[in-house]
């Protein structure tokens, strides 16, 4: 897996919550090794202590999409900085299923799973990959969604930094709310009118 993939881990995270909906899906310790998207060492060692570690770590992360999103990249960075300091990863250099048409291994970094918890081990390579996205496509590629009331976070991969919504489903939300809205304006700019004429004619 490509270092900056590792960024889904923390978008994973901090998406295990809605705050605006009031709903968290990170209450078992299925829900952990979930996050890791598939089975591995790390998340296979999850138990219950890993819970809170994980939503306390989760209010950080979100700090640090939150940041971003604002314009505020100093503060994400620093959020991200400190984080990282916290949590270390364990690089390696590996070439394990990657053999090239000669049969030698494609040497590639790894980050190893040698924490001593699965929230310590999620949240190292969380916390790289987000640091590997962000450095390499910049703080303004990190999001919030702007579809209310979700707040999901989202990682803008797109041609033209465009991105505003988390899904196509928030996407389509937001755009029908906005016609909506458009609609009862003009609606009532005609109500209005009409009124005036009528006063003028009266």
């Amino acid at each position: 897996m490509e270092l900056a993939s590792y960024a889904d881990f923390a978008v994973r995270l901090v998406n295990s919550e809605e705050p605006e909906r009031g709903t968290d899906s990170l209450v078992s310790v299925d829900a952990v090794r979930a996050l890791f998207g598939v089975p591995s060492r790390a998340a296979a060692m999850a138990d219950e202590s890993d819970l809170p570690r994980l939503r306390a770590v989760r209010v950080r992360l979100r700090g640090v999409f939150e940041a971003a999103a604002e314009g505020d990249e100093v503060r994400g960075v620093d959020l991200l900085n400190s984080l990282m300091v916290e949590y270390p990863v364990s690089p390696l250099v590996s070439g394990h299923d990657y053999l090239d048409e000669a049969g030698r291994p494609r040497w590639h970094l790894h980050l190893a799973d040698n924490a001593h918890t699965a929230a310590a081990n999620f949240t190292a390579v969380a916390c790289m990959g987000l640091a590997i996205h962000l450095t390499s496509m910049g703080a303004d590629r990190l999001g919030i969604c702007q579809a209310a009331p979700c707040r999901n976070a989202y990682l803008d991969t797109s041609t033209n930094r465009s991105r505003r919504y988390c899904s196509d489903r928030c996407a389509t939300r937001a755009n029908v709310a906005a016609y909506r809205a458009r609609k009862r304006l003009e609606a009532n700019e005609r109500t209005e009118q009409q009124a005036a004429a009528l006063t003028v004619r009266g």
